[in-house]
């Protein structure tokens, strides 16, 4: 496995809590990724994501578009994001690695963060923007700008297209694979762990295509449904965190443990909270046919290969929740406008071709679903080297 370009640890100076950066690889000198805060975070982790974040650069690249696919990185601040002292640290964290930021590396919201606070932590570590390090290969700076911030302020039922689309993504991801195994939309059920920014998008998008919720974890433990539950209820019920105050359950809505959601009597499996949440004990309790990894790394590897052996297909985070990362860049390079009908109908069309790409291959060569996203990255990277320059 190759090593990335950096590896850097940092550790804060007042709390003691760590950082940490890691830059798989360059295209034309920049490269992209989200930065994320939680409790147990590690470099490991991080590493691991930032190798997909170049997987993901390279799946969605198009020769016909304006977006120029980017290398891969990530960060990351071991900290529970309630904690106090969590604002504080994370200006710290961005103030020590302006230099990156600057010249190189391009981030956002992930896991634990929104892009408000990173956009407001930004600014006060002294950096001009989250995503400086693009703008000299914009032909336009100021329209691109300004065409992403109108996209940041479209709003679609009360919430935030950057919210959204990543969601749509997802749910298309899945759609994709119950069309091409004759599955019908009604009737299917659906269990999502997660009610944030990716699991309550991919929440709505999947019930308004007809299949049914019957399950969602937060924080508190799981709530479940046979009959499906009602997702725009518990969407407007849920806090910054995406956990649902029970008042607004139904009468027929039952509370369950925290991991009830893996054993749910469903079709569709969505981990869309934190990373390695199926490992090699738990997925034995998974009973659906389809686990779609919206959230970072949920699978491991050894869970994987027994879950394949089972019958079990998982859809890879990769290809599966690329859409955030992809619409960033289609709206900043042009591709699209700040318009919600167009970014849906873009990404919809994106993750639908690409899924159909992955999961063609993967019964052309027998293998998973990962392995054939893996492979079409890999032929991709030859070709954006040859037109864009040397990775590193």
């Amino acid at each position: 496995m190759a090593v990335p370009l950096l590896s850097l640890t940092w550790t804060d100076d007042i709390t003691g809590h760590q950082g940490f950066l890691v830059i798989d690889r360059l295209v034309r000198g920049v490269c992209s990724g989200g930065l994320r805060m939680r409790a147990g975070c590690t470099l490991d982790e991080v590493t691991g994501l930032a190798r997909g974040m170049s997987m993901k650069e390279a799946l969605h690249y198009d020769p016909e578009g304006r977006y120029i696919p980017l290398g891969g990185a990530k960060g990351g601040i071991d900290c529970d994001p309630r904690d106090p002292a969590a604002y504080g640290l994370l200006v710290r964290y961005l103030r020590a690695v302006r230099p990156y930021i600057e010249s190189f590396w391009t981030t956002g919201e992930d896991l634990g963060l929104s892009q408000d606070l990173v956009d407001r932590a930004a600014a006060e570590a002294g950096l001009v923007s989250s995503i400086q390090a693009v703008y000299p290969l914009l032909d336009d700076e100021p329209a691109a700008r300004r065409r992403l911030a109108d996209a940041f302020a479209v709003e679609v039922d009360g919430i935030g297209l950057d919210e959204l689309v990543g969601g749509c993504g997802v749910a298309e991801a899945a759609l994709t694979a119950l069309d091409r195994a004759g599955v019908p939309y009604a009737g299917t059920r659906v269990a999502v762990q997660g009610l944030g920014t990716m699991g309550g998008a991919t929440a709505r998008f999947l019930a308004r295509a007809g299949l049914a919720v019957v399950a969602v974890a937060d924080l508190k433990g799981t709530i479940a449904n046979p009959a499906g539950l009602d997702v725009e209820a518990l969407l407007a019920a849920r806090d910054a965190y995406g956990t649902v105050d029970r008042g607004a359950l139904r009468s027929g809505d039952r509370e369950l443990p925290g991991d009830a959601w893996l054993s749910a009597d469903a079709e569709v499996l969505v981990p869309a909270a934190v990373s390695y949440a199926v490992d090699r004990e738990n997925q034995e309790r998974i009973t659906a046919r389809w686990v779609v990894e919206a959230a970072n790394m949920p699978v491991l590897p050894e869970a994987e290969a027994l879950l394949a052996a089972r019958g079990v297909t998982v859809l890879p985070d990769v290809v599966v929740n690329s859409g955030t990362n992809a619409w960033w860049w289609w709206t900043l390079f042009g591709d699209i406008g700040p318009d919600a009908a167009e970014a849906f109908a873009h990404t919809r069309h994106a993750m639908r071709t690409l899924t159909e790409r992955m999961l063609t291959r993967a019964e052309t060569d027998g293998t998973t679903p990962r392995a054939a996203a893996h492979a079409i990255a890999a032929d991709r990277h030859p070709v954006i080297v040859e037109r864009f320059g040397q990775y590193r």
